[in-house]
């Protein structure tokens, strides 16, 4: 009957007839090019039911009942980092013995599947209301407001990091061949921390960090880069200046600093880098870096600014132009962690 099941009603209808005509199940088989069991069992199969169709089969049963099944659901729906064998030792105990793999397939069977939880950053109720009231006050605002703005934000870029790939299709027993090694040197290899800025123009300066940046330093970053990148992107009168809240930003020398240089300061929320374009630019960045495979701090360096200059405006014209999108997704959340 295994093969039979999986043909057509109307072959089999087909076969019954001609059979009904006098033909054996060797000439059948010959005309269908089916093999003669599978005849046989299609004839035999119509004699005994009087249908060619194959009745449902009850199968084996269920070693979860339907309340355990509940249960599970419910389990992981209040407590999504149950694991499996958590799920394992719950049904034990009503003396259910499964393998893991039986409860995976039945969350799935719910559409619950296991997935690598999301890092985003710590929002409290505080954090929440910030954003979400940035998120309403700059729903509205034109496309100009936002081409006036400056984004700027630091980031650290390891020699030998995480951006590198760690997947690699090989064969059994060839893990060990260079070609499949992930190359680590210890503590990483070294890694820089670079300042960079951009606007709907382009990207601005981009500067390498040296040693653990204070107030002091990052200060000196601005006076020698900011004014020099808002004439490079030829940004207008008005333009608006953009950091996050790190405590050097917000320092009351770097606040002195910025009153006296008359800068425009966007508001911003704490805990929002999903709300700076600046981010998806690093990231863009960090994949072209280490496409290149740096060998050294210097290499590294170098082919940053190279990487950096060859990012296109369109790329930051696109960001800028669905930033309302953020904005609305922000409010949908109630000021919670979005995609972006």
């Amino acid at each position: 009957m295994g093969a039979s099941k999986h043909l057509s009603n109307d072959l089999k209808t087909k076969i019954i007839q001609h059979h009904g005509l006098g033909e054996g199940y060797k000439k059948l088989s010959q005309r269908f090019k089916l093999s003669v069991s599978t005849v046989r069992n299609i004839v035999r199969n119509w004699k005994t039911t009087g249908t060619v169709l194959v009745k449902a089969r009850s199968g084996r049963p269920r070693k979860i009942s339907e309340r355990q099944r509940r249960r599970m659901v419910r389990t992981v729906t209040v407590n999504p980092q149950t694991s499996s064998k958590d799920q394992q030792h719950q049904l034990a105990a009503d003396g259910v013995t499964v393998h893991r793999s039986t409860i995976q397939r039945t969350l799935h069977k719910e559409m619950l599947y296991g997935r690598v939880m999301r890092k985003k950053p710590f929002l409290c109720t505080r954090h929440k209301r910030g954003r979400l009231r940035y998120a309403k006050a700059h729903l509205d605002k034109p496309a100009s407001f936002w081409n006036k703005v400056l984004w700027t934000d630091e980031t650290k870029i390891e020699l030998f990091g995480h951006n590198q790939g760690r997947y690699a299709w090989r064969k059994k027993n060839t893990a060990f061949q260079e070609k499949h090694l992930l190359p680590t040197v210890k503590f990483g290899g070294g890694s820089i921390m670079l300042w960079g800025c951009v606007s709907s123009a382009g990207t601005g300066n981009l500067v390498k960090v040296e040693g653990r940046m204070d107030s002091s330093q990052y200060q000196q970053i601005l006076e020698n880069n900011v004014q020099e990148s808002v004439t490079k992107l030829k940004l207008r009168r008005g333009w608006i200046f953009q950091q996050d809240n790190d405590p050097k930003h917000c320092s009351k020398s770097t606040k002195a600093f910025m009153q006296r240089n008359k800068y425009n300061i966007l508001e911003w929320p704490s805990q929002s880098p999903d709300l700076n374009i600046i981010e998806n630019v690093w990231c863009a960045l960090k994949r072209a870096v280490h496409a290149r495979k740096p060998s050294n701090l210097t290499e590294l360096e170098m082919i940053c600014r190279e990487e950096w200059s060859k990012i296109p405006p369109t790329r930051i014209q696109t960001l800028i132009g669905s930033y309302r999108k953020r904005l609305e997704a922000v409010i949908s959340e109630k000021g919670g962690s979005t995609k972006y």
